[in-house]
């Protein structure tokens, strides 16, 4: 395990999952500094500015162990808007991080990189190195954000692990969620692996708890020391007598990227 980075910047700290892991993160020992462009609630200190602010990007770089990036649109939107805050958004944060010295990067993707895949009829995991098969603007901007990680740590010795997280939520609402559930403490637990854990260039790991009707393989996170607590099940009995069970061509059951895959048909 390389040494725990202490100082990490958190982009996007006023999202979600900004906001799980700005409330976790400490009790691993970890000093936050936050960047939105939003307010960050209950941080003063935040950098409030966009990723394409070069001058306030390098501000929030100096000094830092490690970058958490979580900043960018989280959902399909017009690809001028993904462009400019997804695609660009990351290239700027990867470039100003290279000149900043920064050596770790977690950076959030998602299973939509790889949304138009097909469950295995077999009912097998589905590997990481599935390839891309984007299901709208925001998976094609999660693409990008793999390959610059893989160029960066290739040509500029950046170690990243890209998260393709699931459904991040306090409990799982749906069938599918029984699936792709991410918990907030095992988000914490996945990020936290990804800081410390041994990375060689760029590792592309799946964001979910231990659910037992998992639909990704999590070997890459195990390797990182990611051992999740969470299990979906728990919350399954009550859901299924709720809303049934999926149909197996239901879009949110065949495909990876579910109701993504209907985005704008």
């Amino acid at each position: 395990m390389v040494n725990q980075p202490r100082h990490v910047l958190l982009t996007g700290a006023a999202g979600r999952i900004g906001t799980c892991l700005r409330e976790l993160l400490p009790d691993y020992g970890y000093r936050l500094r936050c960047f939105d462009r939003l307010p960050v609630p209950g941080a003063p200190d935040a950098i409030t500015a966009d990723l394409r602010d070069a001058e306030a990007l390098a501000a929030a770089l100096d000094g830092v162990d490690a970058v958490i990036h979580l900043a960018g649109i989280p959902g399909e939107a017009p690809f001028a808007d993904i462009l400019a805050a997804n695609i660009e958004g990351s290239y700027r944060l990867y470039d100003a991080a290279r000149a900043a010295g920064v050596r770790r990067i977690v950076n959030a993707s998602s299973n939509h990189a790889v949304g138009f895949t097909e469950r295995p009829a077999d009912g097998s995991a589905v590997p990481v190195d599935t390839p891309p098969r984007p299901d709208t603007y925001y998976g094609l901007s999660k693409c990008f954000g793999e390959d610059l990680a893989s160029l960066y740590a290739d040509r500029h010795g950046i170690e990243t692990v890209s998260l393709r997280i699931g459904s991040f939520a306090t409990e799982p609402r749906s069938i599918r969620m029984l699936a792709t559930w991410l918990s907030p403490g095992d988000c914490a637990r996945l990020v936290h692996a990804a800081l410390t854990g041994p990375v060689a260039g760029h590792a592309v790991v799946y964001g979910i708890s231990a659910n037992t009707r998992a639909w990704w393989d999590l070997a890459s996170a195990r390797a990182l020391g990611y051992h999740p607590l969470d299990d979906a099940e728990d919350f399954a009995a009550e859901l299924i007598a709720k809303l049934g069970e999926l149909p197996a061509d239901d879009p949110e059951f065949r495909y990876l990227g579910g109701r993504f895959t209907q985005t704008g048909r």
